[in-house]
């Protein structure tokens, strides 16, 4: 049984089961997201790798339910190891003229907003030896992508300055960037293409599982 603490924040499909599958044996593995089926999925894969996962069924728009999760953390184990965040809201393309007030509303609630406030309460469980890992997708200034483009350009901006801000005191901040991969996000951006050229998320996830784990 292993005594590293792995969280995962957008863990029930794609590129984060991915890895917290490829984790399974080295990680208690920490999942939260809103499907319960998927994460009662990703529990069933984790297990057939050797590994044991604590499932958390929230929002992580919700405050209230971060809070809680992060001081059950904190009252179970003492300490977090390793963060990935992989939630994200991805809006329906727009021109920037056209996009919903409340479509945007949404994309910063998920993509920003709740980011920093996750940093805030993961922050003090990682210390100064773990590990927070985002992924990063350049996507910001293309046509039809300003509501996901904005957003998610302003969460790599906070979490670079974040990056920057520990280098010396820890914890260590990781930004990876996967290839192009026939997610559920990318298929509301890509209805059309050709889904089996693009690279599998277990096949991301095992490229970098190394700047991942450190």
């Amino acid at each position: 049984m292993t005594d590293r603490i792995a969280l995962f924040t957008g863990a029930s499909r794609g590129f984060g089961a991915a890895i917290a599958k490829a984790l399974a044996a080295d990680y208690h593995i920490v999942a939260i997201a809103r499907t319960v089926g998927a994460l009662e999925e990703l529990d069933d894969a984790v297990k057939a790798r050797g590994g044991a996962a604590t499932l958390a069924p929230m929002d992580v728009t919700v405050d209230a339910a971060m809070q809680q999760l992060c001081r059950g953390i904190h009252d179970r184990w003492g300490k977090l190891d390793l963060w990935v965040h992989t939630a994200i809201h991805a809006a329906p393309l727009s021109p920037a003229s056209h996009i919903s007030p409340k479509d945007f509303a949404s994309s910063m609630d998920v993509n920003v907003t709740a980011t920093l406030r996750l940093m805030s309460y993961v922050a003090p469980l990682l210390g100064k030896t773990g590990r927070a890992v985002f992924c990063d997708d350049a996507v910001a200034g293309q046509k039809f992508f300003g509501s996901y483009g904005a957003t998610k350009a302003a969460q790599m901006a906070l979490v670079r300055s974040w990056q920057a801000e520990t280098a010396r005191t820890g914890p260590t901040v990781v930004v990876v960037a996967p290839a192009p991969m026939p997610t559920a996000l990318r298929a509301r951006f890509y209805p059309g293409e050709d889904r089996s050229v693009l690279a599998t998320p277990e096949a991301e996830a095992l490229r970098l599982l190394d700047a991942i784990r450190g």
